[in-house]
Order: C-alpha cells, then structure tokens, then sequence
C-alpha cells in the first residue's frame, strides 16, 4: 500500500503527528502480509456477517502515554478501505487514564476484527516506549537534563521507536550511522588515541557532528584537548561524573555531557542532578513492556 492509498483524513493524522506516511506504509504493509501470508482471516470470515457493522473502542487498562495512534489508523485505512470508517483518537502524548478510550472506530465489523491485532501490536509497544521514556523524564525533572534514546531499536521500526520517544517527552540520538559520528571504545582502540580516532573523524567529515566515549577522567581531558564538543561518559561513577563536570564546566563551557551505562531509573534525578545535558537510555527501546490497550466492539 501507498500513502496515496489512504484516505485524506488518515494521512492528515499522519502529517499533524510529523510522522514519514511512506515509512508507516511500509511498517503497514511487512505486518499486513505477515498476517495474509497464507490466505484471508479465516476465523472472522466465518464468525462475522459480511454486511455487519458496529462501533469499537480501543481503551487503556492501564495508565500510560499513548504513542502511535495514527499507525493504528493506517492500518484499519488499509483493511476496512478509504472513506469505509469513521475514528476518533486522541493526540499521541496524551496521558491515558484506564477506562477511558483512546481511539474510537465504527465500519464493517469483518475489518475491525480482521485489523485488531494488527493495530493493538504497534500501538501497545509504540506506548509502551513513550511511557517508560515519561517516567525518565519526570525523574529527571527541573534538573535541566534531557533523556535521549540509543540506535537499540528494532529493525524497520526505528523511525516510529524514536517517535515514540519524542511522544513521552525524550529527544533523539542519531537515526542512521553517517549522520552523526560517535566514537566508541573499539574505534579508539582503533585508532590508538581518542585524539586520534577525533582527528580521523575530523579528517574525513570535518562538519558532522561528533561524540566521543570515554571511559575514564584522563580520556575526558584528551577529549576536552583534542576538541570535542559532546562527551559520553560510559559507566562513570556518580563522583566520578561530578568530577567530570566540573572539569567541563570549568575550562569548556561549551562542551555537552551525556550520561551513559548501566543507568537505572531509580539514580536518574542524582545523576542528572551532576549538571549533565543528557542521560542516554537504550532501554527506552530495547525494554520497554508494552502498555495494555484493548479493542472491544460496542
């Protein structure tokens, strides 16, 4: 399916939500021929008239930050047919509160039934991304300390993954490997210095943005030396961050610190409290649990 496939109603909710209508169509369509690869829905063919037609609600049973509800559309849009339903939803980012309705739908019940799963899969884990990722920022609250997501992201599903993450309040790392660089540990072994692996980024991209790990204060003070302007601090200790700030702040105010390793939610407000921009947390993606929506026909 296309973009162009989906009814004007379908992709404005797509567009109001910033959201690229040929990569969904592309989720949309992986998933739908996953479902149709050995033939029609046999079970609602069988149990559900043809010509039926009723309302549904999809609604939280549980709190969370609702992420994805356009997606949910495009695929009832791609099952049910333009123009052959009617919805309502609530703006991705809403806090959902159990009970109450998040999207309400009414067309062929074949369809709806024939889309459920389909559409609670992406949505339940798109909202399960944002809610994890709006506690981190809740815990990190007033401290001036953002929470930024990783490349830990399943493939296909990047691009809404880090959507979900902007839903819950969280900032984004870089999307692809050329459009950021980030120096790790293996590319400075590499190398053989952080200022080396630095001057070799430099060398060949000289106007891409760049971050450099480092595991100690002695690489932090090579990387403040060589230049760097964003420093990961990997698996720093909570004094050992301190130091590092203080170090930054003092003689680089420029340069941006980002917390990174191991982090839990329950030390976020004391390491964001250290003065570090970011805290960089794969688990907004990698570990989320899905959050518990449900559809039933009214």
């Amino acid at each position: 399916m296309t973009p162009d496939e989906w009814s004007p109603r379908t992709r404005t909710a797509l567009a109001d939500a910033g959201l690229d209508q040929e990569t969904v169509a592309a989720v949309v369509t992986r998933a739908l021929d996953e479902d149709f690869a050995d033939g029609p829905d046999v079970t609602t063919t069988a149990t559900v008239p043809a010509d039926a037609v009723a309302g549904a609600a999809i609604t939280p049973r549980q709190p969370g930050v609702l992420a994805g509800g356009p997606v949910a559309i495009a695929i009832f849009d791609a099952i049910l047919g333009p123009g052959n339903f009617t919805f309502e939803l609530v703006p991705d980012g809403t806090l959902l509160v159990p009970g109450v309705p998040a999207i309400l739908l009414r067309g062929r019940v074949s369809g709806i039934l024939t889309a459920e799963r389909t559409a609670l899969n992406i949505l339940t884990h798109l909202t399960g991304i944002a809610s994890l990722t709006r506690q981190w920022v809740d815990a990190v609250h007033g401290t001036g300390a953002r929470i930024r997501d990783t490349r830990k992201t399943l493939p296909g599903l990047r691009a809404l993954e880090k959507y979900a993450v902007r839903c819950g309040g969280g900032v984004n790392h870089r999307m692809s490997l050329g459009d950021a660089a980030l120096i790790k540990d293996n590319h400075v072994a590499a190398a053989g210095s952080v200022r080396a692996a630095i001057d070799a980024v430099r060398s060949v991209r000289p106007d891409i943005p760049l971050e450099v790990e480092v595991d100690t204060l002695a690489q932090l003070d090579e990387a403040l030396d060589a230049g760097a302007q964003l420093i990961l601090l990997d698996n720093f200790r909570l004094a050992d961050t301190v130091e590092a700030v203080r170090r930054t702040r003092s003689g680089h105010p420029g340069v941006m610190l980002e917390s990174s390793g191991g982090l839990a939610l329950t030390d976020a407000a004391a390491v964001a409290a250290t003065g570090v921009d970011y805290l960089a947390v794969g688990a907004l993606t990698h570990s989320s649990p899905a959050v518990d929506l449900g559809l039933d026909l009214r």
